[in-house]
């Protein structure tokens, strides 16, 4: 039997020192303290290294699920403020092109007539502006204004609902047979959209361009076309009291003859209110006359001033 010391002879055997820290700290601790034959010290020696092995083991464990859990927390959190983000540029990015959409869709209809959707004539005179400004590839342009003839009395005995519905067809006849993309008149770069030739210039009233005409005859011959259309329409289609009042319209056209843009570039904006003026005079003198056709007027800027030419001067 090992001989165990009493309680009394182990605290008087007890000598001052530091608590056991190492395996080989405890092995002193245990030979200095407790009287085990060697190989129950042996024993005794190897259970607490099980028990603290044990306990080692359970703490490297415990660690590395608590850097898991924390790794995986941080990359859902990551992912989560990435999915958020992502869904906050999607939506900042969708409400500005909302915005731009908005802004833009105002500012066009700011500057259409709601009732044909072609532009007002403050935007047409702008739109016209500009092109007289710049370098054209065609030597002619055309300016040409139209009038519905006698279109108060299709008011004052049909209504104004049929009113309305003349001059819509008309604007209609008008986009379709004033073409930029025309075999006839060449579209020019900046003018980027067919609608942008015209322009509803005030109650039955209305105005074209026709940008770079190789010939002013090519002029004539469009606006021609558009006269034709708008008497061979069949207006009963429009209502049925307009097929025994055919509807007709009146078409004044100026050509301008495109020199260097310098000249232009100065006066342009009297320019484009003086080829309006030219063709407004052209539309009513259609008017007092017998003849169904269109004779365009022809004119060049001399001196800051548009000059007609004289009918034996004009270019061929």
């Amino acid at each position: 039997m090992p001989y165990w010391p009493s309680r009394c002879e182990c605290d008087h055997q007890v000598k001052p020192g530091i608590r056991p820290h190492t395996r080989s700290d405890l092995q002193q601790w245990v030979r200095e303290r407790l009287d085990l034959r060697p190989s129950d010290e042996h024993a005794l020696l190897e259970a607490l290294d099980n028990v603290v092995l044990g306990h080692e083991r359970l703490w490297k464990q415990s660690k590395e699920e608590a850097i898991r859990a924390v790794c995986a927390g941080s990359a859902t959190r990551v992912n989560r403020l990435r999915t958020e983000l992502s869904a906050r540029d999607a939506t900042v990015s969708t409400i500005a092109r909302y915005f731009e959409f908005l802004v833009t869709d105002l500012t066009d209809q700011v500057h259409r007539d709601p009732k044909t959707q072609l532009m007002n004539s403050p935007r047409f005179l702008d739109q016209l502006e500009t092109f007289l400004a710049l370098e054209q590839r065609g030597p002619w342009c055309a300016v040409g204004l139209v009038d519905i003839t006698s279109f108060k009395s299709y008011n004052d005995t049909l209504g104004h609902a049929v009113g309305d519905r003349i001059i819509g067809r008309v604007a209609q006849l008008l986009r379709e047979q004033v073409r930029s993309g025309d075999l006839l008149a060449r579209d020019a770069p900046e003018i980027r959209d067919g609608r942008e030739l015209h322009a509803r210039f005030g109650g039955d009233e209305f105005c074209f361009l026709i940008p770079d005409l190789d010939h002013a005859e090519t002029a004539r011959l469009v606006a021609e076309r558009f006269r034709t259309a708008v008497e061979c329409h069949d207006w009963s289609t429009e209502d049925a009291r307009l097929a025994s009042r055919r509807v007709t319209v009146d078409v004044g056209v100026v050509c301008l003859r495109l020199d260097a843009a310098r000249e232009r570039q100065p006066i342009a904006r009297q320019l484009a209110e003086a080829l309006l003026a030219r063709a407004d005079t052209m539309m009513y003198m259609a008017k007092g006359t017998s003849a169904a056709d269109v004779y365009p007027m022809q004119v060049r800027v001399e001196q800051g001033r548009l000059v007609e030419f004289e009918r034996d001067e004009r270019p061929k």
